[in-house]
Parts: C-alpha cells; sequence; structure tokens
C-alpha cells in the first residue's frame, strides 16, 4: 500500500498512533504561511488536538504524485473557527516515512 494511501487511512479513522508511526524519528514539519517548524512531537501534539476536533474536516484529498522519495499531495481542509484552506502538501519521505513536510496554504472564500 502507497504511503498516501495509508495516511489517508489513518485520516478517515482519525487514527493518531497508526498517522504518527508513518512519521520518521527526524521529522520536520514547516508551514510556508508562517514559516514556523515542528519536529515530530510537537507536530504529534498538534494532530492530537486536530484528530481530537470533530469541525476538523479533510473534506478531499488527491495525490499528485508519490515515489519512494516524494509524495506531493493537495487537500480541502475546513477547521473548527469555520474558515476553509486548500492546501498544498510536499513531503520528502525516508525509509518509507514522512521526513520533512511543507504545506502551502490558500484560504478559501
Amino acid at each position: 500500500m502507497a504511503l498516501y494511501d495509508k495516511l489517508q487511512e489513518t485520516m478517515a479513522n482519525r487514527d493518531v498512533d497508526s498517522y504518527l508511526e508513518l512519521v520518521h524519528e527526524d521529522a520536520v514539519f514547516v508551514f510556508h504561511k508562517s514559516g514556523n517548524q515542528f519536529s515530530k512531537s510537537e507536530w504529534a501534539e498538534m494532530v492530537r488536538g486536530m484528530l481530537a476536533n470533530d469541525n476538523f474536516v479533510q473534506e478531499s484529498s488527491r495525490c499528485i504524485y508519490e515515489n519512494e522519495d516524494i509524495l506531493v499531495t493537495h487537500d480541502f481542509m475546513a477547521y473548527p473557527d469555520g474558515t476553509r484552506e486548500a492546501v498544498m502538501g510536499v513531503a520528502q519521505l525516508k525509509d518509507g516515512k514522512l521526513v520533512r513536510l511543507e504545506t502551502g496554504a490558500t484560504l478559501l472564500d
């Protein structure tokens, strides 16, 4: 099963622990909009909060490209504050896991 499919399954099931198993220990997450960077442990805390909130919704997702080195995705996300964003994610992969993920988001209506 492709990493993208595994990630989608964890999101659909709101299974944080399984999601975090797909994240490399050396992972770095970068938000393009703010420039903020997060380690795996910092990201884990954020993901736990997001997936625990039923108003955090991945409305749709598609895999643009995936191979053993990179995963490129495009998602439409809805957030608890009522905002929605189109989110482009580009992830470098290592050992079959996310090791560096950068996101760029565009606010929708």
